[in-house]
């Protein structure tokens, strides 16, 4: 028997490394022989922290969850001491719910191996792949299977892999690079770093059967230095396999050269693009440069470079053990295999989800992501982060593939999945993600660096009630010329969070302005409190009022004074009976 603990990021945030001291301290101290070991997140980030109790050969015997140090004890002392199951904290069976549609390749090893452990990655069939790869395929061979599974990259655009590996393979030169974006950048998006953390070694294997492909000695993996525990288990991962013989020289005495390392950036989301990321690699400001040349022609340090995401790496060793055919007969036929998703705001069970292409949105949802918060009616879910829009409820049944995500005005993006009830105000949605962007944009183009700021002042301006006759057409007009006048796909791609909501979503525009009123409930500016009948005089209200503008008798309804109120909320959220009212 043994403990796991889930020690993800969204574990440890939870106080999963408090949990595991505990359970530390009291197994030494009863003096049982029960090892207790880490993993990464299994993806229910809603559970958090998760303590698995397994079997020595790692089968799930009981799933204890949102287990915080105080309930160690009786853990110990009731199950691991005397064998009877905890009943009131744990959960009968993995939430079926949950992961009952999802079919796992990239996350096949997530919540379950110790992702600092390399015997525990070959010991659920690591670097079988690049052994069989270096064993007796050719770089044709592996690009066959992987044209064959018909893998598009995930990092955002869908371009397919083999394509890409094949242009740097056939440009000839002494050096060229493989190099990994693991610079995730999207607000609500974690599925890269989930892999990270999880299964460091699925990266580094993928990422040297690509280097075989195109003939690269060298790996580059540009992580985000706000990933400190990410970064801290990639350079264990790296140490590991140098010394196991899996990077190096001579990999399996084929005569092929493969070494990684790591470079930490400054989190740029505008390093999502290639070139502005080479550019960042070789010590430059992370800007943007004119194509062509391609990075598959002259990239790093001006030599062949192919660069994938995460994601896209760690799916190729599943790929090449099982064949490309296998792949291929998930998903749809123009959208193939997997995709992870990071399921995040007004959701039941936000966490990481991969599930096969096809799914509809609805499934996606309501059955894995167990419906909306409170009760509350769904109302749109934004994908593809900053670069894509969001879809209404109306077209909650669309299938999550390439092509028919693209039609509704989003993308699939790299996995950012935001759900949004009906308290979210899609005005103020459009104004967030175009202040990201604004933000992010390194300035090289006047359309995107003059052009996003304009937007957003327009934006700022209709949420704070201060909306124009033509504001509307202005924002159209605004977001056709950024589209057309930016160099890359972050100013390409700006304004679509603007221009889905305008489409799906116009009548808010059109009350923000007109009517000065937020159908949501939700602008500052927009709103006014009020104290309904149902007010039964307790007084919580006025004695939690900052500005003093609520008055009132014991026993008697109060009011609320406009003039004075600041609209800080807190009235409504002191009140017990639901007495007071947004208008």
């Amino acid at each position: 028997m043994k403990i796991i603990v889930g020690q993800g990021s969204c574990g440890i945030a939870s106080g999963a490394a408090k949990t595991t001291a505990e359970f530390v301290k009291l197994i030494s101290q009863r003096g049982i022989d029960v090892p207790v070991e880490k993993t990464g997140c299994i993806g229910n980030c809603y559970l958090e922290p998760i303590v698995d109790i397994r079997s020595d050969g790692g089968a799930l015997i009981t799933r204890y969850v949102n287990v915080q140090p105080d309930m160690a004890s009786e853990i110990v002392e009731r199950h691991i001491v005397g064998g009877e199951v905890v009943t009131e904290y744990a959960i009968s069976a993995p939430d079926e719910g949950f992961l009952g549609s999802q079919e796992r390749i990239v996350l096949r090893n997530a919540g379950i191996i110790d992702p600092e452990s390399i015997d525990a990655y070959l010991a659920a069939g690591g670097y079988k792949a690049i052994q069989k790869a270096l064993g007796g395929m050719t770089p044709e061979d592996v690009i066959a299977e992987v044209k064959l599974s018909g893998l598009r990259g995930r990092g955002g655009a869908g371009f397919p892999t083999w394509f890409k590996w094949n242009a740097a393979r056939e440009n000839a030169s002494d050096e060229k690079y493989m190099v990994c974006n693991a610079d995730e950048g999207d607000p609500g998006a974690f599925m890269d770093r989930s892999v990270l953390e999880g299964d460091p070694h699925s990266l580094l294997e993928g990422m040297t059967v690509g280097g075989f492909v195109i003939g690269a000695s060298t790996g580059v993996i540009y992580v985000r230095a706000e990933y400190p525990l990410a970064i801290h288990r990639l350079e264990k991962a790296i140490g590991q396999a140098r010394e196991r013989g899996y990077l190096g020289k001579n990999l399996f005495g084929s005569g092929f050269d493969f070494d990684i390392y790591i470079k930490a950036g400054a989190g740029a989301f505008v390093c999502g693009e290639e070139t502005a990321l080479i550019a960042s690699l070789e010590g430059e400001r992370g800007m943007p440069r004119l194509k062509p040349p391609f990075p598959a022609q002259k990239g790093y340090w001006k030599q062949p470079t192919n660069i994938n995401n995460v994601e896209t790496f760690a799916n190729i060793p599943w790929i090449i053990a099982n064949g490309g055919a296998a792949f291929a007969a998930i998903g749809t036929e123009t959208s193939r295999g997997t995709k992870v998703f990071a399921l995040a705001g007004k959701i039941q069970k936000g966490g990481l989800v991969e599930i096969p292409m096809g799914l509809p949105l609805r499934e996606i949802i309501y059955n894995i992501g167990g419906g909306i918060k409170n009760g509350k009616a769904f109302k749109a879910v934004q994908m593809g982060g900053p670069s894509g829009g969001c879809i209404p409820a109306e077209l909650i049944d669309t299938p999550v593939d390439y092509e028919s995500i693209t039609k509704t005005g989003a993308i699939v993006g790299s996995g950012g999945m935001i759900v949004m009830d009906e308290t979210t105000c899609m005005v103020d949605m459009a104004r967030y993600f175009l202040d990201f962007t604004r933000n992010e944009s390194c300035g090289k183009c006047n359309y995107c660096r003059v052009g996003t700021k304009r937007m957003l002042e327009i934006l700022e301006r209709i949420t704070a009630g201060d909306g124009r006759e033509g504001d509307i057409e202005l924002l159209e007009e605004l977001a056709v010329k950024i589209k057309d006048g930016s160099m890359c796909g972050l100013g390409q791609t700006a304004p679509n969070p603007v221009l889905t909501t305008l489409r799906y979503f116009r009548n808010e525009f059109e009350d923000h302005i007109k009517h000065k009123k937020c159908t949501a409930h939700s602008c500052k500016a927009l709103i006014t409190f009020s104290v309904t009948d149902a007010c039964k005089g307790c007084g919580a209200c006025k004695r939690n009022c900052p500005s003093d503008a609520i008055t009132g008798s014991p026993r008697a309804k109060h009011e609320i004074d406009a003039a004075k109120c600041v609209k800080c909320g807190m009235c409504e959220t002191v009140c017990k009976f639901g007495a007071v009212a947004r208008d």
